[in-house]
């Protein structure tokens, strides 16, 4: 049985891995409240054994798609790259996504991603 400690230490170093070493906000407003996304989210969700993280990555694209959090779909393109999903399987979700979540979520989804691919590519990513 792991606990928080174990959760945050893992969730850490996950989140660091998908998404890199962008700096998170901790100051003491908002500080525990991302300490709860690293628990849960990085040391819960994403940690768990049954999906690979390719899988995870592309799942949280066609999430955030579906809500309409647009302003997240960047980082976690970065981090579905990062994770070993290619261009053509983004691109492949958020055509299947667009079927069931709507054609302007989708069309968001895609410029956003468009625009970090685009990037990724001229970094020599």
């Amino acid at each position: 049985m792991h606990g928080p400690a174990d959760d945050r230490e893992r969730g850490e170093r996950v989140r660091r891995e998908v998404l890199g070493d962008e700096p998170v906000d901790r100051d003491g407003f908002t500080g525990d409240f991302h300490d709860l996304v690293t628990r849960s989210a990085w040391g819960g969700a994403w940690s768990r054994p049954g999906l690979d993280r390719r899988t995870r990555a592309l799942i949280t694209l066609t999430a955030l798609t579906a809500r309409g959090h647009v302003d997240e779909i960047a980082p976690y393109t970065r981090g579905a790259l990062r994770s070993g999903v290619t261009p053509d399987e983004i691109k492949e979700t958020l055509l299947h996504t667009a079927v069931y979540c709507g054609l302007p979520a989708a069309g968001a989804a895609f410029a956003a991603a468009q625009r970090v691919i685009a990037e990724e590519a001229g970094s020599g990513a």
